[in-house]
């Protein structure tokens, strides 16, 4: 046996066999061999739990405490218990901390509270060769083993039956539970009606608490307000007596409030009147105002007419500039002409200034008859002709042009100087459209 193990719980009581059927042991040989392990299959009953205490020992025949084990082994408590209570279970015991004689020994299965759970059948420890040897067992202890079978057997029949009667009494007992838990639902339905109706009683019985109070506070203030009535007609016989006073001096008001009538009537009439002007005045300035947001509307358009005509002017400009260009690149290529022409005429012999003495100039423009070549100059009469017309209607419209454009910006200049807003304080200019940011400008310098 194991001695390094810990002592499994056992009990020093006789024990009876009532519980020897809640473990069955399966498979269990008559022999088995010295020298080898050995598997005990054992199945629990569905009345019975598994603890993680439980253990199975094996037993010399004829113990009569589990204090008198030979060897044993936990018993692993299966996981699901409800699926694998009906599932074959197993435990090995090592070869070494087996029984080395031939006596006859049992499986039981011990509790945590070291009750018996169940018995196997008896079984030995030899060799297999010894299997012919006829084994002599005392008749005492036969008839033992037989009488504990039998014992078995009937205690089997009797769990049997008791089970079924059991099953029965639990039947009857859950159908007896459904008609308590109808009663108790029906009892516990009048128990809230009662329970709500002894909530009303005390919510009246409270109120005729608080009308008692109401009124005992009711008559405590009918008596101060008794006390106080006395009071108040003292008083009131004083201030009768005021009152007459108060009367005459009232007669006397009387007549003041006469003519403070009529003046009021005067300055109701003076007040009628200057409303009458107030509204004319806010008629006048709502036309004001209109005519302010059509004379906006006509700046707004002419602004950006004067943005479109200093856009057209721009683009004059830019065309004027490359006429300019073009004038200058045909002058130079007039120079080059007339100095190629010059140098024919020294190639010819002939004295450009002279001949063009003898030239009349209406004739100049024409067809070049007496240039001094033999065959006339073909290029003199018409480059310089149009060369002359081109550099005349240039020349006019480059001055023209520039002529209008600088009256245009002379004039637009004082258009947009009059269209514009002037800072009183900084003297910086903002455009007629920007009249908002203008004013918060004007407002920045107040603050």
């Amino acid at each position: 046996m194991d001695k390094t193990m810990e002592d499994p719980p056992t009990s020093a009581v006789l024990l009876d066999h009532c519980h020897f059927s809640q473990v069955i042991f399966n498979s269990v040989e008559k022999f088995y061999v010295p020298g080898g392990d050995i598997t005990c299959y054992y199945t629990l009953t569905q009345h019975f739990v598994p603890r993680r205490k439980d253990w199975i020992g094996i037993f010399r025949v004829g113990w009569k405490t589990t204090r008198e084990y030979y060897t044993f082994m936990w018993v692993p408590v299966p996981v699901e218990l409800p699926k694998e209570s009906n599932k074959q279970q197993e435990v090995q015991f090592k070869a070494y901390y087996l029984p080395k004689d031939d006596e006859y020994y049992q499986f039981c299965y011990v509790d945590q509270d070291g009750v018996i759970r169940g018995a196997s059948i008896p079984f030995q420890f030899r060799p297999e060769n010894e299997e012919d040897i006829l084994v002599v067992t005392p008749q005492g202890q036969v008839e033992e083993i037989e009488q504990h079978n039998k014992e078995l057997y009937k205690e089997n029949q009797a769990l049997q039956d008791s089970c079924a009667s059991l099953q029965k009494q639990n039947t009857e007992l859950q159908a007896e539970l459904q008609r308590k838990q109808e009663e108790l639902e029906t009892l516990q339905s009048i128990n809230e009606k009662l329970e709500q109706k002894v909530r009303e009683q005390d919510c009246w019985k409270t109120k005729m608490l608080q009308l008692k109070e109401h009124s005992q506070k009711l008559s405590s203030e009918k008596d101060k307000m008794s006390i106080l009535v006395d009071q108040l007609q003292a008083q009131l016989s004083a201030q009768e007596k005021e009152m007459e006073k108060l009367i005459q001096g009232d007669q006397d008001k009387t007549e003041l409030l006469e003519q403070m009538k009529k003046e009021k009537d005067q300055l109701f009439l003076s007040l009628s009147e200057q409303m009458e002007q107030q509204k004319q005045l806010e008629h006048t300035v709502e036309e004001l105002k209109a005519k302010e947001s059509r004379v906006t509307r006509k700046q707004e358009e002419l602004t950006e007419e004067n943005f479109d005509l200093l856009r057209r002017l721009s683009d004059d400009r830019i065309l004027c500039d490359a006429l300019q260009r073009e004038k200058e690149n045909l002058e130079r290529e007039n120079e080059h002409l007339k100095e190629e022409n010059r140098r024919l005429m020294t190639y010819m012999g002939l004295d450009s200034d002279s001949l063009a003495y003898q030239v009349p100039p209406s004739h100049q423009r024409g067809a070049g008859q007496n240039t001094g070549l033999v065959f006339g100059n073909p290029y003199s009469g018409i480059q310089e002709s149009s060369s002359a017309g081109l550099f005349s209607d240039k020349k006019c419209s480059t001055f023209k042009s520039d002529l209008m454009g600088d009256t245009c910006d002379h004039t637009l200049e004082q258009h947009l100087l009059t269209r514009s807003l002037r800072c009183p304080v900084c003297s910086k200019i903002f455009p007629a459209r920007e009249k908002q940011i203008f004013e918060d400008h004007v407002l920045c310098h107040s603050l």
